[in-house]
């Protein structure tokens, strides 16, 4: 591999990790935000709903802008509006009293920025990386890079935060623009992108969006429910484990932040070793997502009906909870990816980010409204959405036995068959 390559691929690399840091990094610290801005622990999860809230309204817009104007066009700038957004939080954070609104105005332009950020990633790795094995290699990578940050960010944001409690804000701006700089001196999009054809038009891009749905919408509305449910018990469970660490445990600083790394290490290796082991057998890709969603589920049943006394069962059944998010999570992907065209995979993975961003923001809030009852109601919600979620993967998707092994099928294989439910090719 070429240099050249090697240096794209970092680019690449560098920005979901900065997506990922400028979000979760934030979690371990929330208990001390809200001493620190004088509000609430509902006012303070909105810290993280709103700046996810925008981007679930703006991702798909952003996928649009970039097949018409170009991935880099719109990567670019949008970088540039995350930093400034994340610089308007961090300068009101550090200002004083009264700051607290103007740390949501500046996480909500923040969401503006990071709606054209993640999600344009994976097609510009397409338009990048000619050959499939080439992409699919690269596109792991990203991934990867993904997944290191969820581990990361909250040590990254505890240690930065015994500097000044505000300078996790401040961190923001600063991987933003170095992500900005390696996009902007490292990529460099083949002069074909957006030339050989004439940009689709919205209205076009419409009509592409019900087709799909159309054509695909059962086994696609399984896979966006099994997103967005694995998001929302990802950010339900930290930030309800964040506050128990602080107020219950007395657990701060760096301690802290390697506490929340445990389930989230866990999620990450279960997620790389599912990706190695599904390669393009679908009905694999079914079975190990039930899997996963029962271990979510009775994990979350053993926290709600039992709430362990000590902390390390809590970790215990936790970890079971996020080994389960963990191996659904690639399936879904995976099942995008081989049961969509090349064409139309960009549209249809905006939307899935999307609806994964909405498990992101309703986690948090969700959690501060119900955890003043005790564990109970928290766990006994995210134990609710498992199960309906573990109904819509074994009602919806129904990959055939004669798919096994066939990579990117044509999306006429997964139409639904006219004497019953069954679906020819559910990929989730």
């Amino acid at each position: 591999m070429t240099l050249r390559k090697i240096a794209a691929i970092a680019a690449l690399a560098s920005v979901p990790l900065m997506m990922t840091l400028g979000n979760s990094m934030l979690i371990p610290i929330l208990p001390e935000l809200a001493k620190q801005l004088g509000v609430k622990s509902f006012q303070i999860s909105l810290i993280i709903t709103v700046y996810s809230v925008i981007a679930i309204i703006l991702i798909p817009i952003a996928g649009y802008l970039s097949d018409r104007f170009g991935r880099k066009k719109v990567i670019i700038p949008s970088l540039i509006i995350a930093a400034i957004g994340g610089g308007i939080s961090a300068f009101f954070a550090s200002s004083g009293d009264g700051s607290y609104m103007m740390v949501i105005v500046g996480r909500f332009v923040q969401g503006i920025g990071a709606a054209g950020c993640f999600p344009i990633i994976f097609p510009l790795t397409g338009d990048l990386f000619q050959d499939e094995k080439e992409a699919s290699s690269v596109l792991g990578l990203v991934e990867t890079s993904n997944t290191f940050g969820k581990v990361l960010s909250p040590i990254l944001g505890s240690a930065i935060a015994l500097w000044a409690w505000y300078m996790p804000f401040y961190a923001i701006p600063v991987l933003s623009i170095v992500s900005c700089l390696l996009i902007l001196f490292f990529i460099h999009v083949p002069k074909t992108e957006n030339q050989t054809e004439e940009p689709v038009k919205f209205a076009a891009f419409w009509s592409g969006i019900k087709k799909i749905f159309k054509q695909e919408g059962k086994w696609l509305s399984a896979v966006f429910v099994s997103g967005g449910a694995g998001m929302f018990a990802i950010f339900t469970t930290l930030f309800y484990l964040s506050e128990q660490l602080e107020t219950q445990y007395h657990y701060k600083g760096i301690i802290k932040g390697l506490l929340l790394a445990i389930p989230l290490t866990a999620l990450c290796l279960a997620s790389y070793l599912s990706g190695k082991f599904i390669g393009e057998k679908k009905n694999v890709m079914k079975w190990l997502s039930v899997t996963g969603m029962v271990m979510l589920a009775v994990s979350s049943l053993a926290c709600a009906m039992f709430s362990p006394d000590s902390l390390v069962m809590w970790f215990v059944w936790i970890g079971i909870g996020s080994i389960g998010i963990g191996v659904v999570l690639p399936c879904m992907d995976a099942l995008i990816t081989e049961g969509i065209e090349k064409e139309e995979r960009g549209t249809v993975t905006s939307l899935y980010s999307s609806m994964r961003f909405i498990g992101v923001a309703a986690g948090p809030p969700a959690a501060a409204l119900l955890m003043d009852s005790g564990s109970g109601p928290v766990f006994w919600t995210v134990a609710a959405v498992s199960v309906v979620t573990l109904i819509s993967i074994l009602w919806l998707i129904r990959p055939k036995a004669s798919d096994e092994g066939k990579g990117n099928p044509n999306r006429s294989e997964f139409k639904p068959q006219k004497s019953g439910a069954r679906t020819s090719k559910a990929t989730s």
